[in-house]
């Protein structure tokens, strides 16, 4: 099967070794995306909501250039620097997918590579 790196662009794919999405066959996984301006700065620093609308705009782009569409997702993983805070994450994923409802976890992790940044988010597809 034939595999497709796909980038972002992002500074972090080279050195870290990582593509922003992989397709091979049928299957599209879609890495720990960031909520990275198009300036490379952290978009909407503070504001989870405006962070998560800005990692799955990223998403969507990547599984676009691999091929897929947002109902291609069949799974969503939000990692959030403050689990409190999960309902403003659940409002822009709700925004995305609420008609397509992939399987989705939302967990609290420690920490990102950057302090500002509130969320990191993954999706899994099938095309």
């Amino acid at each position: 099967m034939n595999r497709l790196n796909i980038s972002s662009g992002s500074v972090y794919e080279k050195p870290i070794g990582f593509s922003r999405a992989v397709r091979i066959g049928n299957i599209i996984s879609v890495a720990g995306t960031a909520p990275i301006a198009p300036d490379g700065n952290t978009y909407h620093p503070g504001d989870l909501y405006n962070q998560t609308k800005r990692c799955l705009e990223i998403m969507k782009q990547a599984i676009t250039d691999a091929g897929g569409q947002l109902e291609n997702v069949i799974r969503t993983r939000i990692f959030l620097k403050d689990i409190s805070d999960w309902e403003n994450a659940a409002k822009a994923h709700g925004e995305y997918f609420s008609e397509i409802r992939p399987a989705c976890s939302f967990i609290e992790v420690k920490g990102f590579i950057k302090d500002y940044w509130l969320i990191e988010a993954e999706a899994d597809c099938v095309i």
